[in-house]
């Protein structure tokens, strides 16, 4: 893991059929964000996925050709309906094979006499390694910058925070991201758009945000920025001063620090 290119972005995928039909609730976005946040870090993307191999294994193929580290929930049990593990060994071109070590923590968990059922779970692509499970020794497992954990919460949550901390604490940026907005009545989207062009061409190492909310009996827009702590307050004034002086008034939300 150490000798991996460092990534260019997190990423997260949501893997079941019962997020997509209804039957359950996604609760793992959230606390993702969360915990990347606390870490000083941020999310870029998310996708959700159904059980289906053909598609698992197409966006895998997809995210192993860049250079993201990407969570995956769900789907990495032993019933049929769990098909993460195969998908992943193929879209990585290795076979299946019971981990010698994944087996040593099954069979100090549940004793010597592991069922075929029971070790299919501890069936992972040749070249995989290991993540803990604290809750029942069942680990997950990481291919390069990809990590395969349980859908869970209880289990994947602790999990993507072990590789958080594990493999990726020389990313941790605690305190050096910084986020700050302003609300201004009366504005609609298209009266500032123009400003927020210009900020965007001129910043381009922030993330600049406008979030139009109708405030009867009028509109307001939130603008935010969001990046460096040492380039956000500077760029704050300067779009402060721009909003003024197009005759807007504005509210100031306090900044708030993005990695806690």
């Amino acid at each position: 893991m150490s000798d991996a290119p460092a990534p260019t972005a997190f990423g997260l995928m949501i893997i079941g059929d019962e997020l997509l039909s209804g039957k359950r609730q996604d609760r793992h976005l959230g606390e993702v964000i969360r915990m990347l946040d606390e870490r000083g870090l941020e999310l870029a993307w998310a996708r959700m996925e159904g059980d289906d191999p053909a598609r698992i294994t197409s966006a895998l193929r997809e995210t192993m050709a860049g250079n993201d580290v990407v969570f995956s929930c769900g789907g990495i049990g032993g019933t049929p309906d769990d098909r993460t593990r195969q998908c992943a060994a193929e879209a990585a071109g290795q076979r299946l094979a019971i981990h010698p070590e994944g087996r040593r923590e099954l069979e100090a968990q549940f004793g010597p006499d592991g069922t075929p059922q029971r070790l299919r779970m501890v069936e992972f692509p040749e070249r995989a390694a290991l993540i803990p499970n604290p809750v029942n020794r069942v680990p997950g497992f990481s291919l390069g910058q990809h990590h395969f954990v349980p859908g869970f919460p209880n289990m994947a949550w602790p999990m993507i925070a072990w590789v958080l901390d594990h493999h990726y604490g020389h990313l941790h940026a605690v305190g050096q991201r910084l986020e700050s907005a302003i609300v201004v009545q009366g504005a609609r989207e298209s009266q500032l758009t123009p400003l927020l062009e210009d900020f965007t061409a001129r910043y381009p190492e922030l993330r600049v945000s406008c979030l139009p909310r109708w405030a009867p009996p009028d509109f307001e827009l939130e603008l935010g920025l969001r990046g460096s702590a040492e380039r956000v307050p500077g760029a704050m004034a300067e779009l402060q001063a721009a909003v003024t002086e197009l005759g807007f008034s504005w509210q100031e939300r306090l900044p708030a620090a993005v990695s806690g």
